[in-house]
């Protein structure tokens, strides 16, 4: 939306560019002179916080197509024209009316060529000169398991070049999105700020995999272990370990859950899930073959899977 102090404030000039500059040239102008003046880059300089301001809203309008354009006619009317109460000659709405071949405001002028030209029909449309929020920025951030589990603090460069800090929080998830408010391109006409948004990737881990809050972690045991009962240690977050006790006759896939040993964030801290895995020899020697041959004999004629396949109505 056209702003009426388009009026007095020269963007080209602002980035230092012509009036026939390219979008590449354009951007190239921008990223320099945000580079330059960016807050992050001067703490504590008001008069470089408002030099980005005005470096940002130039952009912001003369980056895009629509907006470029009605400023352009809008600075082509000339003499600094202003919406006030002045008669022919001072700057009033017999300027604008000129433009369109009206004879002042007593003349033929028709007010829906004036007020479409500020995206408005016949000037009755809600929302005239009302002030719109400026552009969101987006960026994006790739860390690693643990650092997304803990929290960081990273340096970005937004989607226009600019770069900035940004705190991640502990426990941020894969694909979440994190809103910086107020952080993104001012408004073209004294609206709020825009957000850089931020998307945060997160590579997997090893040994860990996130289930919400949860921590889960697959944890081999022997046969043996699985059968007659163990005592084992599974590794944590923190990099210690905790012990677990393995009922005798645990089967493959049963979780053993430790309390608030889980993912922490402001939202809660999960539970870290065990998940038995039972790993089957792949080489036996001639005495653990043959040990088993005994074990195999002393076992129930009955197969574990003639209820399963009586279910399935194959027995």
């Amino acid at each position: 939306m056209a702003s009426q102090d388009w009026f007095d404030k020269d963007f080209y000039a602002v980035l230092g560019v012509s009036k026939d500059v390219t979008d590449a040239e354009l951007k190239k102008a921008y990223r320099k002179l945000a580079r330059t003046h960016h807050p992050d880059s001067n703490p504590g300089n008001a008069a470089a916080e408002a030099k980005f301001k005005e470096i940002s809203e130039a952009y912001s309008v003369l980056s895009d197509p629509e907006q470029r354009r009605e400023y352009d006619e809008i600075r082509a009317m000339g003499g600094g024209a202003r919406f006030t109460a002045g008669g022919p000659g001072a700057g009033g709405f017999e300027d604008v009316f000129s433009h369109f071949g009206g004879g002042g405001a007593g003349g033929a002028t028709n007010f829906d060529d004036i007020f479409s030209m500020f995206g408005q029909s016949g000037g009755r449309r809600a929302g005239f000169g009302m002030p719109t929020k400026g552009q969101d920025l987006t960026a994006r951030t790739t860390l690693d398991f643990m650092k997304a589990a803990k929290g960081d603090t990273v340096t970005l460069q937004s989607a226009d070049g600019t770069s900035f800090k940004i705190k991640v929080p502990a426990g941020v998830a894969d694909g979440q999105k994190i809103r910086l408010r107020g952080r993104g391109r001012p408004s073209p006409n004294g609206g709020e700020n825009g957000d850089i948004v931020v998307e945060v990737s997160v590579k997997p881990h090893p040994v860990f995999t996130r289930d919400g809050l949860n921590l889960r972690v697959q944890v081999p045991v022997t046969f043996t272990e699985a059968a007659l009962g163990a005592t084992i240690e599974v590794p944590t977050l923190e990099g210690d370990t905790v012990r677990l006790k393995v009922a005798a006759g645990t089967p493959s896939g049963r979780v053993l859950r430790v309390k608030g040993r889980g993912i922490a964030s402001k939202k809660g801290t999960g539970d870290l899930l065990a998940e038995v895995q039972i790993v089957v020899p792949g080489n036996l020697t001639a005495d653990q073959r043959e040990a088993l041959e005994a074990f195999r004999a002393m076992e129930s004629s009955e197969s574990p899977r003639d209820e399963w396949l009586h279910r399935a109505g194959a027995a």
